[in-house]
């Protein structure tokens, strides 16, 4: 580009609908789009797309190399350039910065949050046109409508204050996944991965996102973030998430699920869905599960959880403490250990605390409490509810008719239980 300015800032909305003239002045079009070349830092705009009166549905390209200068409200053009316009083209590795950038959303994966983007940094850096940044402020939208100038007046002349630019730079833009929906969504990956924020964070985004785009995001997620984010997310968008897997994944991330948490999900997907996942799981969490599974929507057995701590009462403290140790899977508790005979009848408990505080040689049974608070799979869960509000408990066991050990239900479980009720 001759004549043109070393180094310049602009916006894509200042660019969009501009006149397309040959060197002679003669107008060849309008700008439509830019298409934009992935794979750099800050990639360069390629080429453009031009929208012709006599050729309304035909876009016609042009490589941005032809473009002499930017001048007025035009866009000028390199002598002989009109005789290289080509029809229009996107490849796998190009996007184009205004269908299908503009007005999409963008995960701000510091903030948490989902961003619109209202309009597209750009800088010309001696002949190359770069995209920089991505807009997601409200002046990009005062801009596109033509009225940034007087809302600035009016908060200049009102309030001593101008509205501030809110970017995001393109370094952290970058596609979702190498699919071929990859364009509609772009992430903001400022400070953290999206596999590091907290499941509830990431859940707040996916709920926030639209049905494609979401199904799109949480099939991009590693196994334990996918598992850990479905248990935080509305239960009916569980089921539209799980649903939107394949089987083999979807067995997979139930498995990597909290049992109890699986256990709710499977319970609400129709029966013959059901089936495939479970058949497809490994044979520890199909057993798990389907145990799980036999027990009544509204009693203990349907909340609790098989991931808990337990030991026989003829071992020690030092022995206990090593099996804590081994432990390798995540428990949604660790507040106590439960103890049981050789037959597993749940004979008392203690606090890991405690345990810690004891000599190694110490016999559990020694210094369990015998008194154990605890209920029944078939019991109510109004009847648990009653029992955590009295005794401020952080877990209760759950038994059968013959105290066997079954499970337990968490002070989450509970919690979660009664809200669903609501």
């Amino acid at each position: 580009m001759q004549e043109q300015t070393l180094k310049m800032f602009l916006f894509f909305s200042e660019l969009l609908g501009r006149s397309v003239v040959n060197s002679k002045g003669e107008i060849l079009g309008k700008l439509a789009d830019l298409k934009v070349k992935l794979g750099e830092l800050f990639p360069k705009v390629i080429s453009l797309s031009i929208k012709q009166k006599r050729r309304k549905k035909e876009l016609l390209e042009l490589d941005w190399f032809e473009v002499e200068r930017l001048t007025g409200h035009l866009i000028r053009l390199k002598p002989e350039a009109e005789k290289k316009l080509k029809p229009f083209i996107v490849n796998e590795s190009e996007i184009l910065l205004g269908e299908e950038l503009l007005d999409k959303q963008v995960v701000d994966t510091h903030g948490a949050k989902i961003e619109r983007v209202n309009d597209i940094h750009l800088l010309i850096v001696e002949c190359d046109l770069r995209t920089v940044h991505a807009d997601i402020g409200i002046r990009g939208i005062f801009r596109r409508l033509g009225w940034i100038r007087f809302i600035d007046f009016l908060t200049n002349w009102f309030f001593s204050y101008q509205i501030p630019e809110k970017m995001i730079s393109w370094k952290y833009v970058q596609p979702l996944a190498s699919d071929p929906f990859k364009k509609n969504l772009k992430l903001n990956v400022t400070l953290r991965k999206l596999h590091e924020l907290h499941p509830s964070d990431l859940a707040d985004i996916i709920e926030d996102l639209d049905p494609e785009s979401r199904s799109r995001i949480f099939k991009s997620l590693d196994l334990p973030t996918a598992a850990d984010t479905l248990q935080e997310v509305d239960p009916k968008l569980q089921l539209s998430l799980i649903e939107s897997a394949s089987e083999e994944q979807a067995s997979d991330i139930l498995e990597e699920m909290d049992p109890d948490e699986a256990t709710d999900l499977l319970a609400g997907l129709p029966h013959e869905k059901k089936k495939k996942l479970i058949q497809t799981m490994e044979k520890p969490s199909r057993e798990r599960l389907e145990e799980l599974l036999k027990f009544e929507e509204g009693t203990a057995g349907s909340i609790m959880t098989k991931d808990y701590i337990f030991i026989q009462e003829d071992k020690t403290v030092g022995e206990a403490i090593e099996m804590v140790k081994r432990i390798t899977h995540p428990l949604e508790s660790i507040a106590y250990l439960y103890v049981t005979d050789q037959d597993n009848h749940l004979t008392g408990v203690l606090t890991l605390r405690y345990l810690l505080l004891c000599e190694r040689e110490t016999p559990l049974s020694k210094l369990m409490s015998p008194h154990v608070v605890k209920v029944k799979a078939e019991d109510d869960v109004r009847k648990v509810k009653e029992i955590f509000k009295k005794y401020k408990f952080m877990a209760i066991p759950v038994v059968d008719n013959d105290n066997h050990l079954t499970g337990i239900i968490t002070l989450r479980d509970i919690v979660e239980a009664t809200f669903r009720d609501f």
